[in-house]
């Protein structure tokens, strides 16, 4: 066939398939590399989650509990194997008690040694995604372990991966349906284009000059509304006609004139007239023809511009697939900051995901001293390992925070070389390229900043950048302010519990400055035996508050100078319950009254108020009741005189094993031999 609408909507076709095709298969590569990034992130995310479990539990001698973790995480449906090998490839610990002294696959080996931790794999026409996390050796497990052994084990993660097989293949599906019905719909409303605009208004002419053929000069008369330029071409169709029409009239009427006396050239002259006319005739078709030509390339810009309007609403549906990527990611952070009120772990895990959110290389907090109009470090991501973060950073020119923190507005500098005002190396230690900072601020006050540098990708930050930044300062803020606020009602609590053990121990000469000894002796022998952080904070608190049950018990049994009766003894051990019961309704001592409740347990179980006995009673437990002890035998009581301390060393000694755990007991006397027991 030699249409030329034909050629045309096939041209049309193949290029709008063409277009569509790259676009879904574009589309499609994109879910796929979008969902093996959440298989690695979520794996990885878990696998560090359950690691940190790990560590914990192992840290405070629950090691137990491993196996027990490993088994229900092993239950999760997502989940198809998780288990902990060492680096010679055996198996240490898993959820299936039958693999446990086997040996891993020869690729799960290999991926560790390699550094590749989080790879795919295929078992049994079942695909997985595993995740490797080493379970390094920390100062806290040297008391169990070698510390020359860097790696304590290797845990292996192993995702199921059906469940995003099948969103991959249901988003395959719904992205080819998509496009199918965009193409039909394109060539449709082209189609539908050819026939109206350009196939029927042509229709009309060429039966016009059909009628012209004929003589029918009136019936011959058309318009053509369509387009102006349709409507121009049936103006100048329809003057064609009309002045064709004259010329006929005036080629006959002269016909008639010259009829008589020309009869002999009347032939010859008609046919030259008629001659003339063709060639106006081939003229005006020629004309014509141009006028179709320039039509054809209208709607040939026309399909330009349809292919431009399809490539703008492509970069729209990427930029609103980025919008809503960040808005997942803010909403994954404010989960995370939510989730924890100690300032410094906030800090530290608001620089983090500030850093991922924006896709930086560095990202850090400074908090302002307001003691000495300083910076300090709260929290920072991506800086050398040589930097001292206890060091102060003075506010000065020069710096990108201390511009921000002036004029309490975010600062985005896209190429720090073309801003002569910042210096390109930072006092962190780093060579800044691009840089956004934000302010923090409390009730309108500036309390520091929050900064990122060096897009991982090498571009340059830009305005979207800016107001992201600036939603997650104001998110920080928020969150530290809480935090804050949440220290000072846990230091209010406790300093009015505090007040009301001073009060106890005012009362009665003989244990005046009991709390603030046994607190010094405490934390003295938990830093010689390793504790550090959390647990020795709560040790601290727990032997500060360790007598606050004497206040349920009557002042006069406190203060009895005879012989203690049975009936008596029995009222005196109840001081740990009812300091618990005192103490149960501040929910964050939770772990204090644990340690508070047990400072009167013994070794051999022959303790109150719960006869606990070897490791069922807490390192902290165990730590309180040597150094209560020492300073209860080292102190003046109403029915003794105080005991020297060789004598009381040595009682520890002869107890060992009995009344005081060895390990404990052993330390407490190498602190006394070394002269380290604090005074």
């Amino acid at each position: 066939m030699n249409s030329l609408k034909i050629k045309f909507l096939g041209l049309c076709c193949i290029i709008l398939m063409v277009a569509i095709g790259l676009t879904t298969w574009y589309n499609l590569q994109t879910q796929k590399a979008m969902l093996s990034k959440l298989a690695t992130e979520h794996g990885r995310m878990l696998a560090e989650t359950i690691r940190n479990s790990i560590i914990t539990d192992m840290a405070n001698g629950k090691n137990d509990r491993v196996g027990h973790i490993l088994g229900k995480i092993n239950n999760e449906p997502a989940i198809d194997n998780v288990r902990i090998f060492d680096e010679s490839g055996r198996i240490l610990m898993a959820a299936s008690p039958e693999e446990i002294g086997d040996l891993v696959s020869t690729s799960e080996l290999m991926a560790y040694r390699t550094g590749n931790f989080n790879f795919s794999s295929s078992m049994a026409d079942h695909e997985n995604f595993n995740s490797i996390v080493p379970i390094y050796n920390q100062q806290i497990c040297h008391s169990c372990h070698d510390e020359s052994i860097k790696v304590l084990g290797v845990l292996n993660l192993q995702l199921s991966l059906e469940e995003l097989s099948n969103m991959q293949n249901s988003g395959r599906n719904a992205t080819m349906i998509a496009s199918g019905v965009m193409l039909v719909i394109l060539i449709l409303t082209i189609t539908a284009f050819l026939l109206v605009y350009v196939d029927a208004p042509i229709r009309r002419l060429v039966s016009a000059m059909d009628l012209v053929e004929k003589g029918q000069f009136d019936e011959a008369h058309t318009t053509v509304s369509s387009s102006d330029e349709m409507t121009l071409l049936s103006s100048k169709f329809n003057y064609m006609v009309q002045r064709l029409r004259e010329l006929v009239e005036s080629t006959i009427k002269n016909e008639r004139e010259l009829a008589v006396s020309q009869e002999k050239l009347a032939h010859s002259e008609e046919i030259h007239s008629m001659n003339m006319t063709l060639e106006d005739r081939l003229k005006e078709i020629e004309y014509l023809n141009i006028n179709l030509e320039e039509r054809i390339e209208e709607i040939e810009e026309a399909n330009y511009k349809i292919a431009d309007l399809a490539s703008e609403l492509e970069e729209k549906n990427i930029g609103l697939t980025q919008a809503v990527d960040r808005l997942q990611a803010l909403y994954k952070m404010g989960l995370a900051v939510n989730a924890t009120m100690d300032l410094g772990k906030l800090l530290d895990l608001l620089s983090q995901k500030s850093m991922e959110t924006m896709r930086a290389q560095v990202g850090y907090i400074l908090m302002l001293n307001e003691k000495t109009g300083n910076l300090i470090v709260g929290g920072a991501g991506g800086i050398s390992e040589d930097f001292d973060l206890e060091l102060e950073i003075p506010l000065k020119p020069g710096g990108v925070s201390y511009w921000v923190m002036n004029n309490n507005q975010p600062k985005l500098v896209e190429d720090v070389d073309k801003e002569r005002e910042f210096s390109k190396m930072s006092r962190l230690g780093f060579i800044r390229e691009s840089v956004i900072c934000a302010p923090l601020t409390d009730q309108d006050k500036v309390i520091g900043t929050i900064t990122v540098a060096n897009p991982v990708d090498g571009s340059s930050f830009g305005a979207s950048d800016i107001e992201l930044l600036t939603t997650i300062a104001a998110q920080a803020s928020i969150a530290i302010r809480n935090a804050r606020l949440y220290e000072a009602q846990e230091s209010t609590y406790l300093n009015t519990v505090h007040a009301l053990v001073s009060a106890i121990e005012a009362s009665d000469a003989y244990t005046r400055g009991h709390s603030e000894r046994v607190t010094r002796y405490s934390v003295a022998l938990a830093k010689k035996m390793g504790m550090s952080g959390e647990p020795l904070k709560q040790l601290e608190q727990a032997a500060i508050l360790h007598d606050i049950g004497k206040i349920g018990i009557d002042v006069a049994l406190l203060h009895k100078k005879e012989k203690l009766t049975a009936a008596d003894i029995d009222v005196l051990k109840l001081h740990p319950s009812i300091g618990v019961r005192i103490l149960e309704p501040i929910h964050f001592l939770g772990t204090v009254r644990e340690i508070i409740e047990q400072h009167h347990e013994r070794y051999d179980g022959n303790g109150y108020p719960n006869g606990l006995s070897g490791d069922e009673w807490r390192l902290e437990g165990k730590i309180l009741a040597v150094c209560d002890t020492y300073d209860a035998m080292t102190s003046d009581r109403p029915y003794r005189k105080a005991l020297s301390h060789e004598i009381a060393t040595q009682e520890i000694h002869d107890h060992s094993g009995t009344q005081f755990d060895p390990e404990v007991a052993t330390a407490f006397l190498e602190m006394c031999n070394e002269g380290l027991l604090p005074q």
